[in-house]
């Protein structure tokens, strides 16, 4: 059955609040997700972020729920012990082993620039950062993080979003950037994905946040913003292509927003349940200014 990209758009008024923000005040948020089923529970990896100035996103945590709504921490992951100026969007991931990979979007200090870097452990509980290794490292020019990872097939997917850094006041700018890899580690880029569209509310950058393959088509759902004073309330968009690394934007407006302060919805991601249902988490702007993460669950068709 192909997929109807817009009956996967949140719907915030069918959502319940599956983490709250650390402090319930603007620039305090809970959200980033990517989140996995395994072994009848849903895993969920999390970014909580303070204001720019007190430490930004200084922890990234792991935790697990029997019913996708409350979720219990199983470890936290700090900034410090990234050697990271800032944590921004995990990836949380299940290798066909059986295996737990974790791939974190590290700032690194006193710079633009950012990196991916992965842990990986037998369960999502023994994550230890001091086995860490850098897969993206992005370069001088450029500052690489919020991965999607998708495997489909034998192949492993990646988009990631894609800064340029040669000059400072253009760093918020982003596109998606596309890689493939036999073992979710050593990855080969394929060029740009998605890219905003001048005089579009996308104008200003786009971040792919979930992937679905759809037959002979992928759909994706990106964050974008149409300026430098929109970034860090992004809203949500949907793209569609014949190929991976050829995705084109649709319409002319978001297709998902919050009504509150700048609009922020953003980091849609999906979790397929064994029933056929599906959930969905992503973060949310809220009237006082917070982010909080959010869930809906979506019956089986």
């Amino acid at each position: 059955m192909s997929i109807d990209e817009n009956a996967l758009l949140p719907d915030p008024g069918r959502a319940v609040v599956a983490v709250e923000p650390p402090v319930p005040a603007h620039g305090h948020w809970a959200g980033a997700p990517s989140a996995v089923a395994a072994d009848g529970l849903i895993y969920l990896a999390y970014r909580l972020r303070r204001p720019v100035g007190e430490g930004r996103g200084y922890a990234v945590v792991v935790a697990r729920s029997s019913d996708g709504e409350r979720f219990e921490p199983l470890t936290t992951i700090t900034r410090e012990e990234m050697d990271a100026e800032s944590l921004e969007r995990p990836a949380l991931v299940r290798t066909p082993q059986g295996r737990w990979r974790l791939y974190l979007s590290c700032a690194t200090p006193g710079t633009k620039h950012w990196r991916v870097e992965v842990v990986e452990a037998a369960d999502p509980a023994a994550f230890d950062p001091r086995t860490r290794t850098t897969v993206l490292p992005g370069d001088p020019k450029t500052g690489v993080k919020d991965t999607v990872i998708v495997r489909h097939g034998d192949v492993w997917h990646l988009w990631a979003s894609c800064h340029p850094l040669a000059d400072p006041d253009e760093a918020d700018r982003m596109v998606t950037d596309y890689a493939t890899s036999a073992d979710g580690l050593d990855w080969t880029w394929h060029g740009t994905a998605l890219t905003g569209r001048p005089g579009l509310w996308d104008a200003r950058g786009v971040r792919i946040s979930a992937v679905r393959f759809d037959g002979d088509r992928v759909v994706a759902f990106y964050d974008g913003r149409g300026s430098a004073e929109e970034n860090y309330e992004e809203r949500t968009g949907v793209a569609v292509g014949a190929d991976p690394d050829a995705l084109a934007a649709l319409g002319d407006r978001p297709a998902a927003m919050s009504p509150h302060h700048g609009g922020g919805l953003r980091y849609l991601t999906f979790v397929d349940l064994p029933d056929g249902g599906l959930r969905l988490y992503y973060e949310y702007t809220r009237a006082d200014g917070a982010h909080d993460l959010r869930t809906e669950l979506r019956p089986p068709r």
